[in-house]
């Protein structure tokens, strides 16, 4: 394994991280300014407000977006790891 193959996997696989995290990570920006904008707007200041939707807006896109998550992972590996590791 050369140097610059090693870096071209390493690449590719963050770059899966970052698709991979990006739609629980919009949602979760998304549901956390919408909050912040309605605590700011109401003078309600409960810590729970903030952590409790933006956890269960998270786990429906989690749920939602397993099927993209699970496919990508495994064509990454599929197509990149396990041909490496078979020495083709």
């Amino acid at each position: 394994m050369t140097e610059s193959l090693l870096f071209d996997v390493l690449r590719e696989g963050l770059w899966i991280t970052v698709m991979i995290s990006m739609p629980m990570l919009t949602v979760g920006l998304v549901v956390g300014l919408a909050v912040g904008l309605f605590q700011a707007l109401t003078s309600i200041q409960e810590n729970t407000l903030t952590f409790v939707p933006k956890v269960a807006a998270m786990m429906v896109v989690f749920w939602v977006s397993m099927s993209f998550m699970t496919s990508t992972i495994v064509s990454f590996f599929t197509g990149t790891i396990v041909p490496m590791i078979a020495g083709s």
